[in-house]
């Protein structure tokens, strides 16, 4: 079997596409970091370059040769084309010897995969009702962001409303359900801290990504000083970013993101580094319904795997979209990734770049996103 074309699918936003067609009649389907855009459209037709013509079986040698043959390594948009090109390599193995991608990878480790969704509001009663609507859909674990940007040392008064905020989102979910607290890298080491013993009390799940990862020291001084464990991991790529983190105890769960860390196999391999240090894993997935299958798959098989994020099922993406119950999914037991895609649908939309959000501060200086 050889792969006869390696195809970017950018049909909006998100998702972006992988489609592999080979000599078999098989075709292959993966997901790349849509931040990238049409850039990492053009990752993935260089890419294409190396891989048609290949076996598509020898995913492990044609992922060494993608990363290691490129000089300048790393990055979001080579580990993005990477990625979307491995998980479509295995979803062609799995349908060519019939069995679904995690039988491939060792089999199920559990039975379902525990999700959380995604709660917002202004206003503490904005998110109270926003978890209302979340709970209603059966979910048992939420998350939300309680802070705009903060300077590097800010008012007590961003800090109170943070607490204010947790403590209406914990009323309405009780104790049987978790909240997650993402603070999106806004924040100094020192705020964090801050912000973080101002939600203690409230218990969240845990605190994504408290400050930028870019100096590990700064988060594994965050991880000292707090009790309420810390999460980090969607912008960092290949195992040799995650290396740092697990040597210096920064984070107590990494969410590596399949669509940009290096794919499926290269997630597998992050979390078997984290499970010799007692870490769990949380893949990051606030994209399309292509990475949260993969995910999916990852999950089943992972001992480590803590909790599944999401945003959407597939409405409109896949011909039978993900089903949830209780809060809870699993993949199917077809072959690959067990997905058809509605390529129809996806044809009929006009691909618009995202103005990123522009966040300053009020005297004007840059801040973080």
């Amino acid at each position: 079997m050889k792969i006869t074309s390696v195809k970017p699918v950018l049909p909006g936003r998100v998702p972006l596409l992988v489609r592999m067609e080979t000599d078999a009649g098989i075709i292959g389907v993966g997901e790349c970091l849509s931040d990238m855009g049409a850039i990492g459209a053009a990752a993935v037709n260089e890419l294409a370059r190396y891989l048609v013509g290949k076996d598509p079986c020898r995913i492990e040698h044609h992922w060494q040769a993608m990363y290691r043959d490129a000089f300048w390594r790393g990055g979001p948009v080579l580990n993005a084309a990477i990625s979307g090109c491995e998980q479509a390599m295995w979803d062609i193995l799995g349908q060519s010897v019939g069995l679904p991608v995690y039988q491939l990878l060792g089999g199920a480790c559990r039975d379902r995969v525990r999700m959380y969704g995604h709660i917002g509001g202004a206003t503490p009663d904005d998110l109270a009702r926003s978890c209302e609507g979340a709970l209603k859909r059966g979910l048992t674990a939420v998350k939300f962001t309680p802070t705009e940007q903060a300077k590097n040392l800010d008012s007590p008064g961003i800090v109170k409303e943070a607490g204010r905020k947790m403590k209406a989102t914990r009323e309405v979910a009780g104790d049987g359900v978790d909240v997650l607290v993402d603070m999106h890298g806004r924040l100094s080491p020192a705020m964090a801290i801050l912000i973080a013993e101002e939600l203690a009390p409230y218990r969240p799940f845990f605190l994504e990504e408290p400050c930028l990862p870019e100096n590990v020291e700064a988060m594994a001084r965050v991880a000292r000083a707090v009790n309420t464990p810390i999460a980090t991991g969607e912008r960092l790529f290949t195992k040799f970013a995650f290396r740092e983190v697990l040597e210096k105890q920064a984070a107590a769960v990494l969410q590596p993101d399949p669509s940009a860390c290096g794919g499926i196999l290269e997630t597998k391999k992050i979390a078997a580094m984290a499970e010799a240090y007692y870490v769990s894993v949380a893949p990051h997935c606030p994209y399309g319904a292509v990475l949260l299958t993969v995910c999916l798959h990852l999950d089943m098989c992972t001992p480590n795997f803590l909790i599944q994020e999401f945003i959407h099922l597939g409405e409109g993406v896949l011909r039978q979209p993900i089903e949830m119950k209780d809060g809870y999914c699993a993949p199917t037991d077809r072959p690959g990734w067990g997905i058809e895609v509605d390529w129809e649908a996806l044809a009929a939309r006009t691909y618009q770049p995202w103005d990123r959000p522009i966040f300053r501060h009020d005297d004007g200086s840059v801040a973080d996103w």
